[in-house]
C-alpha cells in the first residue's frame, strides 16, 4: 500500500463504520440491554490491526448475525478509531467486549477497576511491532532521541524490551506521545526520528524514505497477546455471549486459512476493511502468530510461558506507574490462570484468563 493510499484510510475507516452500521442493527448507538425481540445487546469495540480484521470480516458476511441468533442475543460490532480510546470505553461501560492486548487490558480497565476476563487469545505479536529509525540502522542510536508511541500502551513495554537488548532505559530517550491515527502522517515531519508502533502502520511507515526497522517483536514471542476481552459480569451474566464470539472468530479462522478462492476472498475482503490490498495484509499475518486452532491457545494459557511473561508485564506496568496512583504494590491487582495461579492479590483479580469457551470450541461443544 503506498503512502497516496493511506490518506484515505478514514476514508475506509467510514466505509467499514457504515457497513457495520449497515449490517448490525443499532450499531454505535444502541447501549447493552435488551434487543427487539427480548434478547440482551451487546456492544462489541475493534481497531485496525491484522489479527482482530476477522471481526468486521464476520459482520459484514453475516456471521456474526449468525452466531447471535443462535444464542438469542444482539452483537453490536463498531470499530474505534483510537485504540486507547476503545479501551476507555470498554473502561467506563460503554462497550461489554473489546479487542485488546494482554498489557492494555491489564493497565487500563483492570486497573481501572473493570473485572475483566480474556475470553479469546488470538495470536501474539511476532513481528507485528516494532521500532523504526530515520536515518539510522542500528538500535544503538536510538539513544539520546525523541520516540513517537502511544505512550502508557504496549509499545511502551515494547520499546523498553528493545531498549534493553542494546543496553539502554528509557530514560536514555524522550517519550512523546502520538495516537496510533497519527502515526503514518506524524513520520514525515522532521520532528519525528524515531516510532514504535504496529502494523498495519508499520509496514506503511518502513517503506517510506529513511525509515529503518531495527528490531520487531519476533525477538520477543509469546509476550505481547491480542485477545478479544470482556466484561466479567456481563459474561457471567449471560455466558452465551462468551460462546457466541468464540463460535464467531472460529468460524472465520477456519475460513481464512490457505490458498482456496474462498480464504483469499475472505482474506482480501479484510485486507479492504483495513486500508490495504491481499499483498498486503498477507504480509501482515507473517507477522502475527495466529492462533488457528483453539486448543492451541488454550495449551499457551496453560503453560508456564504464560505466567512468566504475565509477571515480565505486570512488573513493568507497576514500575511505570500504569497502575494507577493508588496501586502500593506490583501485587495490587489480581490476575488469574486457568491452572490455578494467581499472581497478585487474590482479593483483587482483575484480569482473568478463562480459556473455558476456547475449550468448548476445540472440543466442538458450541
Amino acid at each position: 500500500m503506498s503512502g497516496s493510499n493511506w490518506s484515505r484510510r478514514s476514508l475506509l475507516a467510514g466505509a467499514a463504520m457504515t457497513l457495520l452500521a449497515a449490517c448490525s442493527p443499532g450499531t454505535g448507538a444502541q447501549k447493552s440491554g435488551s434487543g427487539p425481540g427480548g434478547g440482551k445487546v451487546y456492544t462489541v469495540g475493534w481497531t485496525i490491526y491484522a489479527g482482530w480484521m476477522p471481526w468486521p470480516y464476520a459482520v459484514q458476511n453475516g456471521i456474526v448475525k449468525k452466531w447471535a441468533d443462535k444464542y438469542g442475543i444482539t452483537i453490536n460490532l463498531i470499530q474505534i478509531n483510537d485504540y486507547v480510546e476503545s479501551l476507555n470505553q470498554f473502561t467506563s461501560g460503554k462497550l461489554d467486549a473489546v479487542t485488546s492486548t494482554n498489557m492494555d487490558a491489564l493497565t487500563l480497565p483492570a486497573a481501572g477497576g473493570r473485572d475483566t476476563t480474556a475470553l479469546i487469545v488470538g495470536d501474539y505479536s511476532n513481528g507485528n511491532d516494532g521500532v523504526l529509525l530515520k536515518g539510522k540502522t542500528s538500535l544503538a542510536q536510538i539513544k539520546g532521541q525523541p520516540v513517537n508511541l502511544v505512550q502508557g500502551s504496549v509499545s511502551q513495554y515494547f520499546l523498553a524490551r528493545a531498549l534493553e537488548s542494546v543496553g539502554l532505559k528509557q530514560s536514555d530517550v524522550k517519550l512523546v506521545n502520538t495516537s496510533d491515527a497519527d502515526m503514518v502522517a506524524a513520520w514525515p515531519t522532521p520532528e519525528v526520528s524515531a516510532m514504535a508502533t504496529w502494523n498495519p502502520m508499520l509496514l506503511e511507515i518502513d517503506r517510506m524514505p529513511d525509515a529503518n526497522l531495527v528490531f520487531d517483536s519476533s525477538k520477543i514471542p509469546g509476550e505481547i497477546l491480542d485477545m478479544m476481552v470482556v466484561a466479567t459480569d456481563k459474561l457471567k451474566e449471560n455466558p452465551d455471549l462468551g460462546k457466541a464470539l468464540v463460535g464467531i472468530w472460529y468460524e472465520v479462522l477456519g475460513l481464512m486459512q490457505g490458498s482456496s478462492p474462498a480464504a483469499i476472498a475472505a482474506r482480501t475482503a479484510m485486507a479492504q476493511l483495513s486500508g490495504t490490498d491481499l499483498a498486503g495484509y498477507d504480509a501482515q499475518l507473517k507477522t502475527t502468530y495466529m492462533y488457528y486452532k483453539p486448543q492451541d491457545a488454550v495449551a499457551y494459557l496453560n503453560s508456564p510461558e504464560a505466567v512468566t511473561a504475565s509477571d515480565r508485564v505486570r512488573r513493568f506496568s507497576f514500575a511505570e506507574g500504569l497502575f494507577g496512583q493508588g496501586a502500593t504494590s506490583v501485587d495490587a491487582i489480581g490476575i488469574s490462570f486457568p491452572n490455578g495461579v494467581v499472581q497478585g492479590d487474590p482479593q483483587n483479580i482483575k484480569l482473568r484468563f478463562d480459556p473455558s469457551y476456547m475449550a468448548m470450541a476445540a472440543a466442538g461443544g458450541l
